[in-house]
């Protein structure tokens, strides 16, 4: 790479992060990759020197952190965790609050912590330990973000396991975040929540490819429709989603995004941190998006900044810095 960034003060949306771990917990980690056909070398340890010196020489300006472990504790450790660096380092990171959604009661408590620690949004699972985000108990927890105009991070269960021998998180995630979403949209969570910013990880996965077929064929007689969710909510609602284009830089990610939302919809968003991300592979992914035809260089250049209208806190602590 040479000296010069390839992009300028961009805001990254899809940043992972990780306490420090032990050995034992290290080593387990690896062993459930091993275990989803993962190949090559164990990856790196999160390091926030390695995070700083990437960040500096590629051009970005800040990184939504989001981490949402399984277990409550670790996930309470991680959101003080991430709540501290943002403290350490306000104008190049904020917090995106890991939210437990398998428990009701124990989402509300985490919830409440926010202001505490200063949050800029949310980050949850498409599936957390078994519960899905389409589910029914979790009307308090979206009704608490609706109020607070929240910006909540979907990301699905890195957990998901592969077919074919290959790692779940190749395809399978996709698929995952296509379904949920959809089941979400039938349940009428966008419909009864409309100021909650809703942010897909990997430009929405599978769903804006699939969300043609949906809107054509989801009010057909035969589908299952109770909250009677009619054709033209289904794309008003999909296409208030923003997606970031977390290793989806292509073409052929980036024009079936535009297809389902717009070009001021999209941000910027990396992947960093996950075991599958690579400095190599976010930069090819940044010179892909750079590269994409299909909007004019100054709206791909915007993509890099449209998050700063979602994290107005993020936006002051950066203009304060300067």
């Amino acid at each position: 790479m040479n000296n010069r960034p390839l992009v300028e003060a961009w805001i990254d949306v899809h940043a992972h992060f990780s306490p420090p771990r032990s050995s034992e917990q290290s080593a387990a980690m690896w062993e459930a990759m091993q275990r989803d056909n993962w190949y090559g070398e164990q990856p790196p340890e999160w390091s926030l020197e390695d995070r700083l010196a990437y960040m500096d020489s590629v051009g970005i300006a800040m990184q939504m952190l989001s981490l949402v472990p399984a277990d409550h504790a670790a996930l309470e450790a991680s959101n003080r965790h991430g709540a501290e660096l943002v403290a350490q380092y306000p104008a190049r990171f904020g917090l995106l609050m890991g939210l437990p959604t398998d428990d009701i009661e124990a989402g509300l408590q985490e919830l409440a912590r926010a202001d505490a620690l200063d949050a800029d949004g949310f980050a949850v699972y498409c599936q957390y330990n078994g519960v899905f985000l389409s589910d029914v108990r979790l009307e308090p927890l979206w009704a608490e973000l609706d109020k607070r105009q929240a910006v909540v991070f979907v990301h699905p269960n890195h957990a998901v396991q592969g077919q074919f021998a290959r790692p779940g998180v190749l395809l399978e995630a996709a698929y995952q975040t296509a379904s949920v979403i959809t089941d979400m949209l039938y349940a009428g969570v966008f419909r009864n929540y409309p100021n909650i910013r809703f942010i897909l990880a990997h430009c929405g996965g599978a769903l804006p490819a699939l969300s043609g077929r949906l809107i054509l064929l989801g009010n057909e007689s035969w589908v299952p429709n109770p909250q009677r969710i009619s054709q033209q909510e289904m794309r008003e609602q999909l296409s208030a989603l923003y997606l970031d284009t977390a290793m989806t830089g292509s073409e052929q990610s980036l024009s079936a995004g535009l297809a389902m939302t717009c070009a001021e919809n999209l941000v910027y968003g990396s992947d960093c941190g996950a075991p599958c991300t690579t400095e190599h592979n976010a930069i090819a992914n940044i010179e892909c998006l750079l590269a994409f035809s299909g909007l004019r260089p100054e709206q791909v250049e915007q993509i890099g900044r449209n998050a700063l209208a979602l994290f107005p806190k993020a936006a002051k602590r950066i203009k304060y810095a300067q």
